[in-house]
């Protein structure tokens, strides 16, 4: 297992914070956060999906939001204290993150980015986010998680 570890797989080992991986089946081409969910047998409201915005060319914030539920773009600027955020074009992504869509991890990217979590998560007992590669979870405490993804609990969804 060790040469499969991701770097968010190593950033977590090296904190010495505790984490398990779920596998899922890649092979139909189904990797949205819902049906990642289903194929885990989780529930959504407890599976998180990594979203990259920008606001300007070099200022970047990583939102990460229940799989079901959509970013509100007017609550991610304020979390951020940007006039105004827009979503990183998919193009962009392993430029910028290190990571492919459905693959995209909020812990390990190439830089450290101002990240957020909705509020949720912190009345959760585990949440699960993606663990650096399609088919791979990380199931993780809420508390470790902002302490791996250097990220702050806001309400960020609609």
């Amino acid at each position: 297992m060790g040469a499969s570890k991701t770097n968010a797989m190593r950033i977590l080992d090296n904190k010495h914070i505790k984490y398990d991986m779920m596998s899922y089946d890649v092979h139909d081409g189904q990797i949205d956060g819902v049906t990642v969910a289903s194929k885990i047998g989780k529930a959504p409201e407890t599976v998180f999906k990594t979203l990259v915005t920008h606001s300007g060319p070099q200022q970047l914030y990583v939102f990460v939001i229940p799989v079901d539920t959509e970013l509100d773009l007017k609550k991610a600027a304020k979390a951020a204290g940007a006039k105004k955020i827009e979503m990183l074009a998919v193009k962009d992504l392993q430029k910028y993150t290190g990571y492919i869509r459905g693959g995209c991890s909020p812990i390990g990217m190439k830089k450290q980015y101002p990240t957020f979590i909705d509020e949720s998560a912190t009345n959760l007992c585990e949440i699960i986010v993606s663990g650096g590669k399609i088919g791979t979870q990380i199931v993780l405490k809420p508390s470790e998680f902002l302490v791996a993804a250097q990220a702050e609990p806001r309400a960020l969804i609609k």
